[in-house]
């Protein structure tokens, strides 16, 4: 589908080096340079490849502090692709999250996701709530099968608000797709009933739309009645729901930084969506803006990084283009079952997720098989990848999953191989692969695996024999 327009030379340190580096970064591969990783899937956040109309934007930027020309032109994509008129700039993703949560959250509140992520969960508990996930049966268990994985339980969800009272929940918020639920996507009657569960008790409905194009891809392929609409009216339906809208346009804005909340003045529900609380909600977050992020017309992006932005938007939602996403990701399902490594089926929209409980099975999950797995395919294969079961989520009941996320328009089927043989080789000798445990952590517990170190049980991770 595309032609390449520039290239980038890459060579990685052999197996010997590898080893020294991980041992060095205590065996968190966040600590692992760059420049020694041969496929790097460890995110699809601000990691991928713009397109020669997003770079012609990057020279347009307009750089003005305020009133800029560039956050025009993002308002409009926002409003043309998204449905939402009103936004606040932050300099990505977690920032837009701490405008918001920050604005909405109080001590004591409660609120339910349908799997909070790592930032989101954060910044709820930073705000003084209690993030309290709601996903629906199956969802957490890499052998189920369904086609929409990531909805909420919205009995759930409306069992928890009469539990500790509606007056204490604020928000429901959905995440599509849903990230930590192996990018399982989310329906839209699911969201249609978040909206009735929130109008009933009186709460804002927020959406996490990172990944909305890629959601909204699904539900063109598998809800009933969608088959005929175009991605940006599913988009503009199963966003419509929302009150508000959290979004990393690292992910489905395909730049490499930057992100917004966006409220409407439209009215999402029947009994929802009060212009007079929306109205006040934005002039908040506007204020939290201007002292977290920057001015409301640049909330901590360069203008130009806006213009990048407002282009890819509108990509984003192209068919052709999430027929290539997806389908590159399906590709590498494919390729690591014929590998004989266990993965997550369905596959999601951003991301393959491997099985590690089923991968390492002689090892308990206190000592992270899903790490020792991601530290392994490092070491074999220069493969970059990222854990996310007991390490990433403490005292959560999470399946033990690796994530292999792919960058969008940057690899091709010769680094998927790559990708498939290290895991498989890894495989092949994994009774000799021995657990990790960590011996120094962050006092906030909810975000240690960016930056906790590890050490082997037996130290050396894998006795295998060298390149």
């Amino acid at each position: 589908m595309y032609e390449s327009r520039m290239v980038d030379r890459s060579s990685v340190p052999d197996r010997a080096e590898r080893e020294r580096l991980l041992e060095r970064a205590g065996y968190n591969v966040f600590d692992v340079p760059a420049e020694a990783v041969a496929v790097d899937l460890l995110t699809d956040s601000g990691t991928g490849t713009m397109s020669t109309d997003q770079w012609a934007a990057l020279l347009r930027g307009d750089e003005a502090y305020a009133g800029s020309r560039s956050f025009s032109e993002l308002e409009d994509a926002v409003a043309e692709v998204m449905g939402f008129d009103r936004i606040v700039p932050a300099h990505q993703g977690r920032g837009a999250e701490h405008v918001l949560y920050g604005a909405i959250v109080e001590e004591g509140d409660v609120v339910p996701n349908n799997t909070h992520f790592d930032t989101t969960r954060a910044h709820v508990a930073e705000a003084g709530g209690l993030p309290v996930d709601c996903p629906v049966a199956g969802a957490m268990d890499p052998d189920a099968s369904g086609e929409f994985l990531g909805n909420l339980d919205v009995d759930a969800a409306r069992e928890l608000a009469a539990e500790h009272g509606p007056e204490n929940v604020p928000a429901i918020v959905v995440t599509v797709t849903n990230n930590a639920a192996a990018g399982q996507p989310v329906s839209i009657e699911n969201v249609r009933r978040a909206r009735s569960l929130a109008n009933d008790i009186d709460a804002r409905l927020v959406i996490d739309a990172c990944r909305f194009a890629e959601n909204a891809y699904f539900v063109k392929e598998r809800e009933p009645g969608w088959a005929d609409a175009s991605i940006r009216e599913i988009a503009r339906e199963l966003l419509g729901y929302a009150d508000a809208l959290v979004m990393s346009g690292k992910k489905d804005g395909l730049a490499t930084v930057g992100g917004f909340v966006a409220v409407g003045d439209h009215d999402p529900g029947d009994d929802g969506g009060d212009s007079d609380d929306t109205d006040e909600l934005f002039e908040q977050l506007k204020q939290r803006a201007i002292l977290y992020e920057g001015f409301p017309t640049y909330g901590g992006m360069a203008g130009r990084d806006m213009a990048a932005m407002a282009v890819g938007l509108r990509e984003a939602v192209e068919l052709e283009y999430l027929e290539h996403r997806v389908g590159q990701v399906r590709e590498l399902a494919d390729l690591l079952e014929a590998a004989e490594v266990p993965i997550y089926r369905p596959v999601g929209g951003h991301a393959v997720y491997v099985d590690a409980a089923a991968a390492l099975p002689a090892i308990p999950a206190d000592q992270f098989p899903g790490q020792t797995l991601v530290c392994a395919a490092y070491r074999e294969g220069a493969v970059r990848a990222v854990e996310l079961g007991s390490f990433a989520f403490p005292k959560t009941e999470r399946p033990e999953l690796v994530r292999l996320a792919i960058p969008r328009r940057t690899y091709h089927r010769e680094h998927l191989e790559l990708v498939a043989d290290a895991f498989g080789d890894v495989l092949d000798r994994a009774d000799r692969l021995t657990g990790l445990e960590i011996v120094e952590e962050p006092e906030r517990e909810s975000l240690r695996h960016f930056s906790a170190q590890l050490q082997p049980l037996e130290g050396a991770l894998v006795d295998g024999p060298a390149e």
